[in-house]
């Protein structure tokens, strides 16, 4: 099993300067910033609020009517578990011990985690007709906190300067743009308080979110990660000591100090951002992400489930709701159909929703850009995601869930698919003509495919090219030109037929 190293602190970068790590010395009852003036708490759930002190020193936490009794530990940590507690008036959280700490303004209601990558952290104020989405930000009820980009094997316990803000024309415009977007869904359709947690870091790959300790487990998928970044730590370390650099060497540990505190290396985000709110009560996260791991998409197969099932295990509250984005369609497109590492990391996405309980993805590879990886219409996407979680969370009736494949039959030279949630039926887009099918026979050389929606919702694919057909995929391309939806206008989701190798099969 690869061993796990912990890089020299001297080499974290200064934005770590602001954060209080583990080791940090206390005295005064403190909380992490998490627990700040304007704060919105889940409702109808046991919350824990946990701080620090002197060891030994009795810490009293009372809201609401409420009173909990702490005795901080040998290291100064305390805890305290609140009652449910339903929506109402803003209330404040006082906790005292030798000093007194208050927290104002605080809500009852919905808080959800927003993470990922730079999707995820891209903001309202570079996303479409973001002058009219300011103008109309008047939202005193949906609360935001932005957390900072910290790399780092120490765990971080607060990020003292980053603090929940109330939705405002003023504030909105530097908060996640699905974020508030599914959020503001959220609160328009239910009338409660809305939390947003927002902790993205764009170009994060997804071992940066799981600790280091967790992929070692599986030597075999991730041994050779884990040991490329073992060595880029060990070059630095001897680097470092080293007094009589070359030039080049100088360079190279330039570039070893930038990478390592990074948002690439397994653990680094876990540690240095999301330790420090673990635990924190929430309903549930949304997550987009996934650019970063294209690579190695059949990786990502296990990778993601094992990042969810860490970030459950670690809060405690079950298998809380996660919804996340599929990757949507991005560079030129394609004259013939291929191979694909993007198609396999959506595809890898959506096995996911097979392996855990609670989870649900968007579809959007109808709304990426070609020249830009960070498509500016996050409406759309937050309200794919707040479909998911008003129907399943929230008991609405509506769709929430793009058709899916989900069996074929060979008939004839043609291939009969059979898919789930169509819904009400399907739509073509902009044409009648059904576009991004492919096929092939035993050679497996794909070919563009005619379809035809069959007056029972299946749709048969043939194609004059291949009079034995075995396999059918659909939007199996970085870019793919598709059009259909089902009557609610979502999107089909990509798929394939097949099971043979990828061209990301063997990547680590």
């Amino acid at each position: 099993m690869p061993k796990v190293l912990r890089f020299s602190a001297s080499l974290l970068l200064a934005a770590a300067a602001a954060c209080s790590v583990v080791s940090d010395a206390v005295a005064d009852v403190r909380l992490p910033n998490i627990f700040s003036d304007h704060m919105v708490l889940q409702r109808d759930q046991p919350n824990r609020v946990w701080g620090r002190a002197d060891s030994g020193e009795q810490v009293t936490v009372k809201i609401g009517g409420q009173s909990h009794a702490a005795t901080a530990d040998a290291e100064g940590n305390w805890q305290v578990t609140l009652d449910p507690m339903k929506v109402g008036e803003p209330l404040e959280l006082a906790v005292q011990g030798k000093n007194t700490v208050t927290v104002k303004d605080i809500l009852v209601g919905e808080v959800w985690i927003c993470s990922g990558q730079s999707n995820m952290q891209w903001n309202v104020g570079n996303s479409n007709d973001f002058d009219l989405e300011k103008a109309a930000a008047n939202y005193p009820q949906i609360r935001m906190i932005n957390y900072p980009r910290v790399g780092t094997q120490e765990a971080v316990w607060s990020h003292d300067a980053h603090h929940w803000m109330v939705c405002s024309p003023d504030t909105v415009g530097s908060f996640s743009a699905v974020g508030y977007f599914f959020g503001r869904q959220l609160y328009q359709t239910l009338g409660i308080p809305i939390g947003l947690v927002n902790n993205a870091w764009g170009g994060s790959a997804a071992e940066a979110w799981v600790p280091r300790e967790t992929l070692a487990k599986n030597p075999e998928m991730y041994g050779p990660m884990l040991k490329r970044w073992e060595s880029m730590e060990e070059q630095a370390k001897t680097l470092q000591a080293k007094t009589d650099r070359s030039d080049a060497e100088e360079k190279h540990l330039t570039n070893l100090k930038r990478a390592l505190p990074g948002n690439q290396n397994p653990g680094n985000i876990y540690n240095g951002v999301l330790k420090s709110h673990i635990g924190y009560g929430i309903r549930g996260a949304i997550w987009y992400q996934g650019e970063s791991n294209a690579g190695r998409a059949y990786q990502y197969r296990d990778l993601f489930p094992l990042m969810i099932s860490q970030w459950r295990s670690d809060w405690g509250q079950g298998d809380f709701p996660f919804y996340w984005v599929q990757l949507a369609d991005f560079r030129p497109e394609v004259a013939e159909p291929g191979d694909s590492s993007w198609a396999e990391l959506r595809e890898a996405q959506t096995m996911t929703m097979d392996k855990l309980p609670n989870t649900g993805e968007a579809v959007i590879i109808d709304k990426g850009e070609a020249k830009d990886i960070h498509p500016r219409n996050k409406q759309i996407v937050g309200g794919r995601l707040a479909r998911w979680a008003l129907a399943n969370e929230y008991g609405l009736d509506m769709d929430y869930q793009s058709p899916r494949y989900a069996s074929m039959e060979k008939e004839g030279n043609q291939i009969v698919l059979t898919f789930d949630k169509v819904g009400a039926g399907w739509r073509p887009f902009d044409v009648n003509e059904l576009r991004g099918f492919s096929i092939a026979g035993e050679d497996r050389k794909f070919v563009w495919a005619d379809a035809e929606i069959l007056p029972d919702g299946r749709i048969a694919v043939s194609s004059g090219e291949v009079a034995e057909p075995v396999a059918v995929r659909y939007a199996w391309a970085e870019n793919p030109v598709v059009n259909l939806y089902n009557k609610d206008d979502l999107p089909l989701t990509p798929f394939r037929t097949d099971d043979w190798p990828g061209i990301t099969k063997d990547a680590r």
